[in-house]
Parts: C-alpha cells; structure tokens; sequence
C-alpha cells in the first residue's frame, strides 16, 4: 500500500538516521572556509569546501577555535552530522576548530585540552598539596618494565618508612586505558593510600594515547587521593599532566616529589631539638630573672606588718575596754528595770502580807463583795501557797 509522508516526519528520520551513527558523532573534516558570516546571536555560520564539494557548518557560542576564522583559511574542524529541518539542510555542528597541517593526534590533544580547561578540571586552585611523610604510597604503572623498579629504588632510598601499593595495568595498547581508570579507582578506594603516582615510561604520541584520553583523564581528577604523574621524558606532556596535582618530567622524578629526604628530615629534627631546648634555656633563664625582680620589688613594696600589727592590738584593747564599759551600763539598766518590774509584780504584793481571792467555780479574781455570796467556795492566795476558803455571813451581805 502507497504510503504518503509529511516533510516534517521525512526530515526528523534524516535528523535521526545521521545522529544515531556513531562515525557521523566524532568527525574530523579538513577545508577551506567561505560564506564566513557572524550575525549578532554570536553564533559563526560558514561553509567547508574543498574542489569538488562544500559543507554547511554552524559554531554556537561555546565552540573554541584556536585560530581566527577568515574566509579562505584552511583549517581542521571537528563536529557532528545532523539535519537542520527548517531549511532542509545537513549540516556540521562544529566544536573545535584549528589551522590546517597538524596531525590528527595533535588535534585531538589540542581539542580535549581546550575542552576540560573550559570545564575547570586545570584550575590551580583545585589541586591538593602532598602529604608531608606519606605512609602508603600508591604506583599506577606496569608491572613489568624498569618503570616500577626505578620509583621503588627512588622511595625506597629517600623515605623508607612508606610501604608501596602497586595497581598493575596496561599503559599503552588494548585494555590500558580501562586498565588505568580501573588501577586509579582501586587506590584511591582505599583511604590509607595517601598519594597516587601515575607513571610509564617514554614514547611516542601513539604509545602514550591512553594518558590524553578523556576518560582516564577525569580518573585523575576523581580520584580521592592526590596523584602525581610521571610520564614519558621531560618533554612530553600529556592530558593527565595538566589534570594531576603535580607533574614530575620523569617517574623518579615523581617518586622523589612524593617522598621526602629522611636524611634531610633526620638533620632538620636535630636543628630544631638544639634550636628547642636552646631556647626554653634562654626562657627559663629569662623567667627565673624575672622572677627574683618581682620577688625583690614585692618586698620593697610590702607594708610594715610589725606596725600594722601594734596598731591592731591597740584597737583590740580599746574595742574590749568599750564593750566592757557599754555592756555594764546595759546590765545596770536591766537591773533596774527588773526592780522596778518586781515591785510592781503581784507576788511582792503577796509577800507584803497581802492576798488574792478567786472564785473556786470560775477563778474569777474577787475584787469586791458584789462578787461573792455567803457559802460560795473560793481560794485564798499567799505569798507562799494558797488554801481554800468559803464566804460566811458578814456585814454588808
């Protein structure tokens, strides 16, 4: 049966066919420019050709070039294939763009370092001093080779108190870049491991492809514990370099930067034990100098105790010859009022031969006849005891 298509589902099949193959994803492509135009979005359209054919291509903003766009330049760009559905074209979404006559290595260098220094990874102020006196020192390298051997002679000579971790892999061939991010991992998974060293020998750009590879790349800089690269001669730089916390130019030399001079360290303990004990010497002979002028001072500076003394015992005599005089004045005082108190007091009454008469049935004192009728029952009180008593008939009743 006839199918009938929409424009629109055509050109999204195209847009999807081009993205969806790989090979159309990473593409290198040498040219020359043209059709140069930069409208006011910031964006740079131009078109690729050479003699036979031409390409449209579009830079956004975020694109690096690291030569300036003319029309006429030749240069190496790198990109995607896709279909711009608007206008019906394919065109290359360009990301990199560098001059012509470089190798393709170089290019992929230049374009990966551009990349991940836009992202940060580079930034100084991100990389993580050394520990002074490690005590594990992780080696990522081959176990083979007089890589490993020389980083061992090298820590085992400048600091032999540090055990050595070796994480075995490839450095360069088949499996080493998966070799390399898996040794990393491993080391900096274990929190003893204190610094990493990532080293390999000497080579060519090919032999050392896997240390300018993004992934182990971003290894480096994942990785927990600070890592120093050694890799290849002192000339060579790779990826990893510019990532790493420090780069040494050979492995020795990155195995010396790890590991401190114990000869060095031996001598500096010793300086700093004379240099200690000197000076707690001169402090001490300081204080106790001090000390023997204050002592001085102070009793130049002390009061006449003996004075003070004499003075505290004439207060004393003259506090007691007041207390005594003010409290034989108080007691005359209350012995006074004790006798006027006496005299006024019903027992003196008593004994002056007088007595005082209480109903028996409600111990109402009896001061008048009203009080009292003849047989009513009373006590009669002395000055020395009481005894009962009852009203007879008398005058007045």
């Amino acid at each position: 049966m006839l199918s009938i298509y929409q424009v629109t589902d055509v050109a999204n099949y195209l847009r999807e066919l081009l993205e969806s193959n790989p090979s159309l994803s990473d593409l290198w492509i040498e040219g020359e420019i043209s059709n140069l135009s930069r409208p006011s979005s910031g964006h740079t359209y131009f078109t690729l050709k050479d003699e036979r054919s031409a390409l449209r291509c579009v830079m956004f903003r975020s694109a690096v070039a690291s030569v300036d766009l003319t029309n006429g330049a030749q240069v190496v760009v790198h990109g995607r294939l896709s279909f711009y559905e608007t206008r019906g074209d394919i065109q290359l979404y360009v990301d990199y763009v560098h001059a012509a006559g470089v190798g393709i290595l170089h290019l992929q260098f230049e374009r990966l370092k551009t990349q991940l220094e836009s992202e940060g990874l580079f930034e100084a102020a991100r990389k993580r001093s050394l520990p002074a006196f490690p005590q594990r020192i992780g080696v990522v390298t081959s176990p083979s080779g007089a890589v490993f051997h020389d980083i061992c002679n090298v820590l085992a000579r400048r600091w032999p108190l540090a055990e050595i971790v070796l994480a075995p892999t490839f450095v360069q061939g088949d499996g080493a870049v998966d070799g390399i991010i898996s040794a990393l991992q491993e080391l900096s998974a274990d929190n003893d491991i204190e610094v990493i060293i990532l080293a390999r020998g000497g080579g060519s750009l090919e032999e050392l492809l896997a240390f300018n590879e993004e992934a182990v790349a971003r290894a480096v800089y994942a990785s927990r514990a600070p890592v120093v690269t050694g890799v290849g001669h002192e000339t060579d730089y790779t990826i990893v370099d510019f990532v790493a916390d420090r780069r040494a130019p050979t492995p020795s030399a990155a195995a010396e930067l790890v590991a401190p001079n114990w000869q060095q360290v031996a001598s500096a303990l010793r300086y700093f034990g004379f240099a200690l004990a000197a000076n707690f010497s001169g402090v001490i002979a300081a204080k106790g100098s001090s000390a023997t002028d204050l002592r001085r001072r102070l009793s130049m500076a002390a009061p006449d105790t003996q004075r003070e003394q004499q003075r505290l015992d004439d207060l004393r005599q003259r506090a007691g010859r007041w207390l005594e005089h003010t409290v034989g004045d108080r007691c005359r005082d209350v012995e006074g009022i004790a006798d006027r108190l006496n005299a006024l007091s019903p027992v003196a009454t008593l004994k002056r031969g007088y007595s005082i008469v209480n109903r028996r049935d409600n111990g109402q004192v009896v001061s008048s006849i009203s009080q009292v009728k003849p047989g009513d029952l009373v006590e009669i009180h002395v000055s020395n005891g009481e005894f009962p008593g009852s009203v007879g008939k008398q005058h007045g009743f």
